[in-house]
Order: structure tokens, then C-alpha cells, then sequence
């Protein structure tokens, strides 16, 4: 696993990383999975990047990099005919 962009968060999205590993092998692979059970620890591990990013100042920048690709974006995510 890599560690987390943020030091911090870095535990957190190695429980999340293990968690998702596990499931999608042993679970969605074999078809019998019906919920995402790892949800939990990434929507903790979203929070923690989340709050990093925003001390960090970098949340703005993001916004902006989404904002000013929002069209490109919707060209590229079409489906291919």
C-alpha cells in the first residue's frame, strides 16, 4: 500500500486500502458481494483528506483545476458509440 497524501490520514487509508483488497477479492470478484463494507473507513479517510487539503490551502486550487476542466470532463466521460 502507498501511504496517504497526508501523513496524517496515512493509517486510516491503509485500514481502507486492506478492507478493500479483502473485499473486492474474496467478495466482488465472486459475485456475493451486495453492499460496499469499506464504505465506513473511506468516507474516514475522505474526511481526514478533506480537512488536510483545506489547511494545506490546496482545496481552492482543486476547485478552480475542476471548475475550469468541467467541460472537458463531459466530453471525455461520454459513452464511446
Amino acid at each position: 500500500m502507498s501511504a496517504s497524501l497526508a501523513p496524517e490520514c496515512t493509517e486510516v487509508k491503509e485500514r481502507y486500502d486492506n478492507c478493500f483488497l479483502k473485499w473486492y477479492s474474496e467478495k466482488f470478484l465472486r459475485g456475493t458481494a451486495t453492499t460496499d463494507e469499506c464504505e465506513p473507513l473511506f468516507k474516514q479517510y475522505e474526511k481526514c483528506l478533506s480537512k488536510a487539503l483545506k489547511d494545506r490551502g490546496i482545496d481552492k486550487m482543486l476547485t478552480e483545476a475542476r471548475d475550469d476542466n468541467r467541460e472537458n470532463d463531459a466530453e471525455h466521460m461520454q459513452p464511446k458509440r
